[in-house]
């Protein structure tokens, strides 16, 4: 529970990680989301949802602001400066090394990806609500291995550049780490990602592990808002990383209600992960865990989370 001594930075209020990435959309292909097709997204997650997580200051985070703020709508961002590798991490199964020349130029491109988080948040002062430097970057098993005395850096950089409440976002272990210890004092508040089925745990002992990253966390950073910043529960897979008996609608229904339930008793600032099924993650395999995480499908049909919700009014 949300300690007495505790003033929040973020308010207690509905919040999802939003990615709005279709058919045929991908950052990696600089296929961008539309406009028309970002307000349909928006206007269907704001009658739930009051604050959204974007993860980087790109053309499609570009865009959701634009549309917040020429429609008038009442949703606010925590908007994320995403943070390519920088050092090499042979520890990541799917592949974190790259050639001297790329970690090179991502550097740069991170340096750029700050004064981008800067830039947006100065024109958009009502909307962004605060800002996150760096997306998983300082976990062991991450593709884009960043030193948490780098993140420290580009938080400062960031913090002279706009009055802003900044926090990192990644895992809840190098929360009790280095990260910890190099970006604690730096952060306004901590985010954390907690996913227990990615740590073979089943639906009944769920809960519980969410609750004990999040109490581990909340100790080590007392009198600090704590904050989840990704939690959620994939609809179907095929097996990679964890049983896939363990994916299902009515599973991720059963989560996200009892992780609500909580997170909204206790006062604690819990994002969901994520708005809508992203096709693009991952393998070819269409069960690839990483596409199923939305509480609605890509074609933006509501799943048995939603409609639940939807059903008692």
């Amino acid at each position: 529970m949300l300690d007495d001594q505790v003033v929040p930075v973020l308010p207690c209020a509905p919040a999802i990680c939003y990615s709005g990435y279709r058919a045929g959309q991908s950052p990696a292909t600089a296929q961008f989301p539309s406009r028309e097709q970002i307000l349909e997204d928006l206007l269907l997650l704001q009658r739930h949802w009051r604050l959204i997580r974007l993860y980087d200051c790109g053309p499609h985070a570009q865009r959701v602001l634009e549309v917040i703020h020429r429609e008038g709508l009442q949703l606010r961002v925590l908007l994320g400066a995403y943070l390519e590798a920088e050092i090499d991490n042979p520890r990541c199964p799917w592949g974190g090394c790259h050639d001297a020349q790329t970690l090179r130029a991502n550097r740069l491109r991170n340096e750029a990806e700050v004064d981008g988080l800067i830039e947006l948040a100065r024109r958009y002062p009502r909307e962004v609500v605060a800002g996150a430097v760096g997306n998983e970057a300082c976990v062991d098993w991450t593709d884009h291995l960043v030193a948490p005395s780098r993140v420290r850096e580009l938080l400062r950089r960031v913090r002279r550049g706009v009055e802003l409440p900044l926090t990192v976002c990644d895992n809840y272990v190098p929360w009790l780490g280095e990260l910890g210890a190099e970006v604690g004092a730096e952060v306004d508040f901590v985010s954390l990602h907690t996913y227990p089925v990615w740590e073979n745990k089943s639906i009944e002992h769920a809960l519980d592990h969410t609750q004990a990253n999040y109490q581990e966390v909340a100790r080590a950073f007392a009198g600090k808002q704590v904050v989840i910043t990704e939690a959620g529960w994939p609809s179907a897979a095929n097996g990679r990383g964890f049983p896939a008996v363990h994916a299902s609608e009515g599973l991720q229904r059963l989560y996200l209600h009892a992780l609500l339930d909580w997170t909204q008793r206790a006062g604690i600032t819990c994002f969901v992960f994520e708005a809508f099924d992203e096709k693009w993650k991952g393998s070819d395999d269409p069960l690839e865990p990483e596409k199923h995480w939305g509480i609605y499908t890509e074609a933006r049909l509501p799943k048995r989370f939603v409609a639940g919700a939807q059903a008692r009014g």
